[in-house]
């Protein structure tokens, strides 16, 4: 099974090369030609010794140097073919991964961002794809340019003398076992390395994002120190992973010198004996030096493609996790009215057997048009109500329908396009607020922006800043009040005009006269569409054409503002608590 994944493994890394395969075949090519160069460098020391010089061939031995000085040149063009063209090779293939790792994260659901933390997901997009593309450079140029290199010296030393060429490469098998022993450990800690730099990377983005809150606690001692732990860890990895890169490259280097011993000794008994002379003794020599250069370059090359292949490992989990399921026959309905059947639902975040479920055989239908307002105590399922109307997540049980569809048999690219979302956290890209009100609508134009602002109410003190439209709100829109932000929120709504209208605690984080503003605004946006409002504030909802009252348990009460006062039930109770002291 480990071989079959291993195969399998290599033929997905190897795939990468083929869009760039001719840059790849002129990296290949001028391997090659360097490998041979390097093994004509000693047959030409070897005739300037044994011929051109003791027979004073002066013609020769200055074409012998004028050859050697014009390799020189054509590997020096060579190398630099090598370095450029190589790297962009890698630098082509990592594009080309970050791209489809991008691309697949986009379709990821959304369970999968729950359990796995935004820093970690970036290290793997970054320093990952970074080794990985280092090793699709050097990796197959060094380790092609040094077989090349291998089989060359040992067939250039047969033909000075055999006998001497295989005693010299009766060695070489020790350096294999050796390589092989310890590759695993090497394995092990390159991953474990990577693991705890994927958690730094995470705690790093934490910090950073909270930053405000932290110092707001006077919390930065506390961050320091879980940073700290977290640095520890990653010395502790790397120490780890250095005491078994010593191990292998001391084995590694006490074998070359023991190779080039083994030739000294055996080279000296065989010039003494007179069964090679000084010219052969002295190729030979050279033809060693040659041979572990390439020995040297495969230890050093075995570190990176341990660095790269646990990248690529790391890319390989990512883009085997299974994209939002999509039915065959899905469709895409032209016009989506709005109404919407919660039928027996049953949901829950975690799937083991035996989790409690979130929401059980949850029954709830919302005619089209018509404002129906969620209200009860946290925990009874209202913001996983309107998670599951975009089908961000699958349900356990049951079905929702949305017009007679069931939601499962849309494509969820033409659900989403009919649902507007609003929430109590609003996300603003990092960007100006032009093109953050046009992510309601990428073809709208500017008179269309300009509109969807004006129904927000931010129209004018968009007007009043210097760059105007093109004003950058910062990560995650931190130049932006709550307020202004919630506005630019509504304004990508007006701007997609969705039949469907979601709004999630849209102004719980507002003062109540931010909140007056937004609920004219958000009364606008919600005429004649489908709206699902989530709010604990009571006044936000009285005029809703429904109110149902969520607990634990399920659906408690239902109906109009003064019918659920009448009942003198949970909603009572919380409107009275609410206004107690008003």
């Amino acid at each position: 099974m480990k071989k079959t994944a291993k195969k399998g493994t290599l033929k997905r890394f190897v795939k990468y090369y083929k869009p760039h395969k001719k840059l790849f075949i002129i990296d290949m090519s001028c391997a090659f030609i360097i490998s041979v160069f390097n093994l004509v460098y000693p047959y030409i020391t070897k005739e300037i010794i044994n011929n051109y010089v003791p027979n004073k061939l002066l013609y020769y031995l200055l074409a012998g140097a004028g050859l050697l000085l014009g390799l020189y040149a054509i590997k020096a063009f060579l190398n630099y073919i090598l370095q450029y063209w190589g790297h962009i090779v890698g630098v082509r293939m990592q594009a080309d991964m970050r791209s489809e790792l991008f691309n697949h994260l986009q379709k990821l659901p959304f369970s999968y961002f729950d359990n796995n933390k935004t820093g970690v997901i970036m290290s793997r997009m970054t320093n990952d794809l970074f080794e990985i593309a280092e090793l699709a450079h050097h990796g197959p140029e060094d380790v092609f340019l040094s077989l090349v290199t291998v089989v060359g010296a040992f067939i250039m030393l047969s033909f000075i003398n055999v006998y001497l060429a295989l005693i010299v490469f009766a060695f070489i098998p020790l350096g294999v076992l050796i390589s092989v022993l310890l590759r695993r450990r090497m394995k092990r800690t390159a991953r474990a390395v990577r693991i705890v730099q994927g958690e730094i990377n995470a705690d790093i983005e934490s910090a950073v994002s909270g930053m405000r809150v932290s110092r707001a606690y006077s919390a930065q001692a506390h961050e320091s120190e879980k940073f700290e732990e977290g640095n520890k860890n990653f010395v502790q990895a790397r120490s780890r992973q250095f005491k078994v890169m010593g191990e292998f490259h001391g084995s590694m280097n006490f074998f070359m010198d023991f190779l080039y011993f083994a030739v000294l000794i055996s080279g000296g008994l065989f010039f003494y004996y007179d069964i090679i002379d000084v010219g052969e003794f002295t190729a030979f020599v050279l033809y060693i030096t040659t041979l572990i250069t390439p020995i040297r370059t495969l230890i050093n090359i075995f570190e990176q493609i341990q660095e790269g292949m646990t990248g690529f490992h790391r890319f390989c989990e990512i883009m085997d996790v299974p994209p939002e399921e999509e039915s065959p026959d899905a469709i895409s309905p032209e016009d989506l009215k709005g109404e919407i059947v919660f039928d027996n639902v049953t949901f829950g975040y975690k799937k083991e057997e035996g989790a409690k479920k979130v929401i059980e055989n949850f029954s709830m239908k919302i005619p089209a048009g018509k404002t129906i307002a969620l209200v009860g105590p946290s925990g009874g399922g209202k913001t996983t109500i309107c998670h599951l109307i975009p089908r961000f997540y699958e349900v356990d049980g049951g079905k929702i329908t949305i017009d007679g569809y069931d939601l499962r048999d849309l494509k969820r690219s033409a659900l989403r396009k009919n649902i507007g979302l609003v929430q109590q956290d609003v996300f603003l890209f990092n960007g100006t607020i032009r093109e953050n009100i046009a992510y309601g609508n990428f073809e709208a134009t500017e008179e269309e922006i300009i509109e969807a602002s004006k129904k927000a109410n931010i129209y004018d003190y968009i007007c009043g800043l210097p760059q105007g439209y093109d004003t950058s709100v910062g990560e995650r829109g931190v130049k932006l009040s709550g307020g202004q932000k919630q506005r630019v929120s509504i304004a990508r709504a007006f701007l997609k005009n969705p039949p469907v209208l979601i709004l999630d605690e849209a102004t719980s984080a507002l003062d109540n006269a931010t909140e007056m503003q937004i609920q004219e605004a958000l009364f606008r946006l919600s005429e004649g569409r489908t709206t699902i409002v989530v709010a604990h504030r009571l006044s936000t909802v009285k005029n809703a054409d429904e109110i149902i009252v969520m607990t634990a348990e399920g659906i408690k009460e239902r109906g109009t503002h003064e019918e659920l006062l009448a009942l003198n039930g949970e909603y009572k109770k919380l409107y009275e608590y609410q206004f107690k002291n008003l």
